[in-house]
């Protein structure tokens, strides 16, 4: 067992069957609708963003929280990085959700009437050709979530939307906006730290390499290699109040219970300024 481990005891191992879990609303969220697949009888909390969703979690008012935390079109979502960084809570299970953008007006208004497209940012760069081709001088407002848009609808706006999404007076577009239409975004549930999962089929953490010197990265790389772990994801955030040093979040492929990834991530958290296990899950 690491030092990671021995400190924090890590995440639950087995999913309550009941209970409560908050992510981002309002209601018809891509959030809720993850929360739903993953947690079918649980009372879910619709929160007004993803660090609320965490709070309540934290403070014992929630048992989980889902949060979006890669699109396969625009890479990680930083602010669940972010989150899952900061924040004592542990990922034990992950669900790809696929994304269905339609584009939302009231009834009855015209697309040349369309001067303003509300939804989230993820949404609006996931639709970037199609908003550009068919509404170039349409300014284009962020909301917290892509439900959210639904009520700034007006007689000169739109919003873009799931295609779940069912509202009366409310009209979608008959086809998906999105510029790639196999488009995926993964979520984690997340908990509170206790004890680690028995087994899983990936591994996610993040490090700070020890030193800031040509190789570091390549040198925390080959501790994987050599133990013939395949990894899956890497991606870097700058480390606040550090300007020109980066964490790096990665993910691989591995059973906790397998003596080989205790031993890699053991020899990972040496080689490292910083290390913290984010997450085990299948």
């Amino acid at each position: 067992m690491t030092k990671e481990q021995s400190k924090i005891m890590c995440a639950a191992a087995l999913r309550e069957p009941t209970g409560k879990v908050s992510c981002l609303g309002p209601d018809g969220s891509y959030s809720q609708i993850a929360a739903m697949r993953m947690c079918e009888d649980f009372e879910i909390i619709l929160c007004h963003s993803f660090s609320d969703a965490v709070h309540r979690l934290l403070a014992g008012e929630t048992d989980y929280a889902v949060l979006p935390v890669e699109n396969s079109l625009n890479g990680g979502v930083l602010e669940s990085l972010d989150l899952l960084e900061e924040k004592d809570i542990f990922a034990v299970e992950e669900f790809p959700l696929a994304v269905d953008h339609r584009l939302a007006t009231l009834l009855g208004v015209r697309p040349d009437e369309v001067d303003r497209i509300y939804s989230h940012d993820q949404a609006l760069m996931q639709c970037s050709d199609y908003l550009n081709r068919t509404y170039p001088n349409a300014a284009l407002i962020r909301t917290a979530s892509t439900a959210e848009s639904l009520e700034k609808l007006d007689a000169h706006s739109a919003g873009i939307v799931g295609a779940h999404v069912l509202r009366e007076g409310v009209v979608l577009s008959k086809e998906n906006i999105a510029d790639n239409k196999g488009n995926f975004t993964r979520f984690l549930l997340v908990t509170r730290r206790g004890k680690l999962p028995e087994s899983s089929s990936m591994v996610f953490f993040s490090a700070v390499c020890e030193e800031d010197r040509p190789g570091s990265l390549l040198g925390l790389l080959k501790i994987f290699l050599r133990y013939g772990l395949n990894l899956t994801r890497i991606e870097s955030r700058p480390v606040k109040n550090e300007f020109g040093k980066y964490r790096f979040f990665i993910e691989f492929a591995g059973d906790l219970a397998s003596d080989r990834v205790r031993r890699a991530l053991a020899e990972a958290e040496r080689y490292c300024a910083q290390f913290k296990l984010l997450g085990a899950y299948n």
